[in-house]
């Protein structure tokens, strides 16, 4: 018969009073030794100095790479939202120059010119083309852009409203233009005004970034540097050689790096900074000549329409008139073609209001207004400096792409060389700190 053999009896321990918290079991002083053990005297202080720099080492390569991703990017993001600024300017001249179009057209009376016809068909074409291009390259504007294209199919329902009544010789037909040119002013043009807003301040906000790139690296590169400045101060106190040479190379690689880096950083900020001052301002002032230009076309139009009732509109093309004049002040220099070329326009036209407003002459304003009167054309002389100024500006946009794209050149491929040198630098402490180690071995 098999014997069961029995549990060892249970050792007794008093149990703890109650409420007395149970204390974890404190670590083994062999435990608590070793730790000690391992910084302890002057191999456990270069084990720690050897820590210390080669962790520094890894934060200056991270803090370069993070320096040229910063400029590069922003220099990228400069360009984007540059790309969709000129976009949404490009919507809002091809609005006006469809109403400028409309307006003028209407003056005819019965069937407008045909090339006038394509022309206010293309640009009303061409701003539904941008549109759509503009909301797939900037999520954000999304919303606004959506909304926008709404208010035209409004607007163009209008203006055939206007046509069909015009070649009738309808009067409401001038009503409906006048709806029309509401919708384009109350509407339409706000949300195009919202979105230049914001575009112009993201354009902004990248250009300020690109300088800090330049800050990362230098921040790191200082920092590296003077820890490996007071590593090698210790090491040659304590082990009375002047140089320990693999330090003092990663030092060099670091000093390269910061020195290198930051010009280069530098100077990608200068290209930035003159871009922006540049071909970027130009831009912007040459979009907002021409939105302008049209605008006051526009009210040159309209003030006829209107035939002894249009002072709001003569109005209005003074002040969109005195927009344009601002602008080309402010292109002083590099653009006294379009100066020119605008003051011609604008001649004909105190010329063409004096025949209507002082001599009572509308038949003959009108045919200056239209291009019938061969000495005073308001036709050509509004396309000369249309033409001109939309030479001008797709010259201004390219060179904005292009000394962007041209700054942010090799800026993605550093970044990686600042990582190594930042690795190689701290294999480098590591080389210089397990020599002075073998000696205490």
């Amino acid at each position: 018969m098999t014997q069961t053999q029995s549990a060892p009896p249970a050792t007794w321990s008093p149990a703890a009073p109650a409420g007395t918290a149970v204390q974890p079991p404190a670590p083994s002083p062999a435990r608590r030794g070793a730790v000690a053990q391992w910084f302890d005297g002057t191999p456990g202080r270069m084990r720690a100095f050897l820590i210390l720099a080669a962790a520094v080492s890894v934060v200056f390569g991270l803090a370069a790479a993070q320096g040229f991703q910063q400029s590069d990017g922003a220099l990228q993001r400069a360009q984007d939202n540059a790309a969709q600024l000129v976009r949404i300017q490009a919507i809002h001249t091809n609005l006006v120059s469809a109403n400028a179009d409309a307006t003028n057209a209407f003056l005819v009376g019965g069937l407008e010119p045909p090339t006038q016809r394509q022309h206010f068909v293309d640009s009303l074409a061409a701003a539904a083309g941008l549109i759509a291009e503009a909301a797939t390259a900037q999520p954000a504007d999304r919303d606004a852009l959506g909304a926008l294209n709404k208010t035209l199919i409004t607007y163009e329902g209008l203006i055939e409203q206007a046509r069909a009544n015009n070649r009738q010789g309808l009067p409401i037909g001038s009503q409906y233009l006048k709806d029309a040119n509401s919708v384009l002013q109350d509407d339409s043009l706000p949300l195009v005004k919202a979105l230049v807003d914001a575009n112009e301040k993201r354009v902004g906000t990248e250009f300020d970034g690109v300088g800090y790139g330049t800050i990362w690296v230098i921040a790191g590169g200082v920092l590296t540097l003077l820890i490996f400045a007071i590593t090698l101060r210790w090491l040659a106190r304590r082990t009375h050689r002047y140089v320990n040479v693999p330090i003092a190379a990663g030092g060099v690689l670091v000093l390269l790096t910061t020195v290198i880096g930051g010009v280069l950083l530098a100077g990608a900020s200068s290209a930035a900074n003159d871009t922006q001052q540049g071909a970027y301002d130009r831009t912007v002032g040459l979009s907002r000549a021409r939105i302008a230009a049209y605008d006051a076309r526009s009210n040159e139009s309209l003030t006829l329409i209107a035939r002894g009732s249009g002072d709001s509109y003569d109005n209005a093309y003074n002040t969109s008139a005195g927009q344009v004049d601002e602008q080309l002040r402010k292109l002083a220099g590099t653009d006294n073609e379009l100066q020119g070329l605008w003051g011609d326009y604008k001649n004909i036209h105190d010329k063409l209001r004096t025949t209507d407003a002082k001599e009572g002459d509308w038949e003959s304003a009108v045919a200056m207004a239209i291009g019938h009167d061969p000495k005073f054309n308001a036709v050509d002389a509004f396309r000369q400096f249309d033409s001109t100024s939309d030479q001008h500006l797709q010259d201004a946009s390219s060179a904005v792409q292009s000394k962007l794209g041209d700054a942010r050149t090799g800026l993605a491929a550093l970044g990686w060389v600042g990582l190594a040198v930042g690795i190689a630098a701290a294999l480098l402490v590591a080389w210089g700190m397990s020599q002075r180690l073998e000696e205490y071995r």
